[in-house]
């Protein structure tokens, strides 16, 4: 069984930056897509970030683009999300996703078989 833990989240000031931490646990990625995806309150879960475990490709959603970086560390077996130049707009709850697979395509929920429990980030005006 796969368990995700994510870990980083907190209060931060717009303009501040935030490292977001998922451990991947239960088996070793070797193939496979990690995503991050958020949910503000009364709003869906969307897309905000993937990379693949082998080659490294990483998809960002336009929103993130420039601010936000993702990476892995696989004899960790964690990918992390370095948050920068974060705005009031990124508050939400931010969940880490594993797809072993790389069938459906990496912004997609449904890509994805396991899930975090999520973290919280706020950002303050």
């Amino acid at each position: 069984q796969v368990q995700l833990v994510e870990s980083g989240g907190g209060l931060v000031q717009a303009g501040g930056s935030l490292r977001l931490s998922c451990a991947a646990s239960g088996r070793t990625f070797s193939r496979g897509t990690m995503g991050w995806f958020r949910q503000a309150p009364g709003k869906e879960r969307e897309f905000v970030s993937a990379i693949r475990w082998s080659g490294g490709n990483t998809f960002y959603t336009d929103s993130v683009k420039g601010r936000f970086t993702i990476s892995r560390d696989n004899a960790k077996n964690t990918v992390y999300l370095q948050m920068n130049s974060l705005k009031p707009e990124d508050t939400a709850v931010y969940y880490c996703a594993a797809d072993p697979l790389e069938i459906i395509a990496p912004r997609a929920r449904s890509a994805y078989d396991y899930w975090g429990q999520g973290t919280q980030v706020t950002v303050s005006s």
